[in-house]
């Protein structure tokens, strides 16, 4: 007996929905990438029960779209906004700070933020050290809570440049979130000076 199987069906959905996300993560400045998976998804018509993309499909089709649309822009944006998460980090040295996101792995979109996870004894020690330095900040709860469900959020500008400071308990900075990529304020002064020689020849 023959079985009808309908292979492409599936799989043409999810490369619509990989595809939709990321163009809203690279126009719209979504960073996060279960929320612009469901968000594509219900653009589409399509139920969020399905098999949506996984976050390396998403990424692909992202990286695919900036190469194809913002080239010369992005490696321009993305070197900036490594340059400013670097001084944040700096100011910010003894709370432990990573850098995450499309910052780091080179797909933060045009309204993208830096995204920095910190790891103090208390959150109220960075909202007391921002004060203490003149820095405004906004307070944002997190969107929805997880076991890795940060304490805080905090949102400042820094040279224009949004940054997002996610607030983690101490205990948190041993235990990473399983498949989150994060850097060091060495490792992401090393991406900088990986790539000014591009402009030499």
């Amino acid at each position: 007996m023959r079985h009808r199987t309908h292979p492409s069906r599936g799989s043409q959905i999810r490369r619509e929905i990989a595809a939709l996300a990321a163009r809203m993560m690279a126009e719209d400045g979504i960073g996060d990438f279960g929320f612009a998976k469901r968000k594509a998804a219900r653009q589409l018509g399509v139920s969020v029960t399905e098999a949506l993309p996984n976050n390396a499909e998403v990424e692909a089709e992202l990286r695919a779209w900036q190469a194809l649309y913002q080239d010369d822009e992005q490696d321009e944006r993305i070197r900036a906004m490594r340059e400013v998460a670097v001084e944040v980090m700096s100011l910010l040295e003894e709370f432990r700070p990573y850098l995450t996101g499309g910052v780091l792995d080179g797909t933060a979109g045009r309204y993208s933020e830096v995204d920095i996870e910190l790891f103090p004894e208390s959150a109220k020690d960075v909202e007391i050290f921002l004060l203490n330095h003149d820095i405004a900040y906004e307070h944002r709860e997190p969107r929805r809570v997880t076991t890795h469900t940060p304490e805080a959020i905090l949102s400042l500008d820094w040279a224009e440049v949004p940054v997002r400071l996610t607030l983690h308990e101490r205990i948190g900075e041993r235990n990473p979130r399983r498949g989150t990529e994060r850097a060091r304020r060495a490792a992401v002064e090393a991406l900088l000076d990986e790539s000014p020689e591009e402009e030499e020849e």
